[in-house]
């Protein structure tokens, strides 16, 4: 993998650093209802260089680590780590993450936008059953908390973060939409 600053990392370039959010809403399923977690959380991406696959494709990759807490208690409810990554000659953008509960998967789309703009949208989604962009669990979340769907989306804007995440879980015998949103801002640097 190559590091060197000379690597040219598309609409992810805005992201690169560590967001704080305190106006987090947890939407998420219960067996008797729905509960709301209001969060705040920390997420830092780190340029991680660029990868060559099969001699033809070159992706910029960025790492990052999200981790979560309940403003009501602030214990972390949510640790999620994983990489953005760019694909310039298609214009792709990959999403890959796992998270504690045996639950990884690779998720891809498009960014509405220029290239290294501060003003960028990043759209992605999987499928459990999609060919290209899937989603992995182990077999007791298959068959109690399945997660069938997943959305994701970044606003970017200057020292500002928006996403809205959905996933589509198949838990308690039913369907439910669990979400996630948050604004956060960017960390100052010394």
């Amino acid at each position: 993998m190559n590091t060197q600053a000379t690597i040219d990392y598309g609409p992810l370039t805005g992201l690169i650093g560590s967001w704080h959010g305190d106006k987090g809403v947890d939407v998420a399923p219960e067996s008797d209802g729905i509960e709301h977690n209001p969060y705040y959380e920390t997420i830092t991406f780190e340029a991680a260089g660029d990868v060559t696959n099969a001699e033809q494709q070159q992706l910029a990759v960025l790492f990052y680590r999200q981790q979560v807490s309940r403003q009501s208690n602030k214990q972390v409810f949510h640790d999620e780590c994983g990489y953005w990554m760019w694909d310039a000659e298609t214009k792709v953008v990959m999403h890959s993450l796992t998270i504690p509960r045996a639950v990884t998967l690779i998720a891809g789309g498009h960014y509405h936008g220029p290239d290294n703009s501060d003003n960028v949208v990043l759209s992605v989604t999987a499928r459990r059953d999609d060919p290209d962009w899937q989603i992995t669990q182990s077999p007791f979340m298959r068959d109690n908390a399945r997660t069938d769907e997943f959305h994701h989306q970044i606003i970017l804007n200057g020292d500002s973060i928006n996403y809205n995440e959905t996933t589509i879980l198949n838990i308690y015998g039913k369907r439910f939409e669990h979400t996630d949103q948050n604004t956060l801002k960017r960390a100052k640097t010394s």
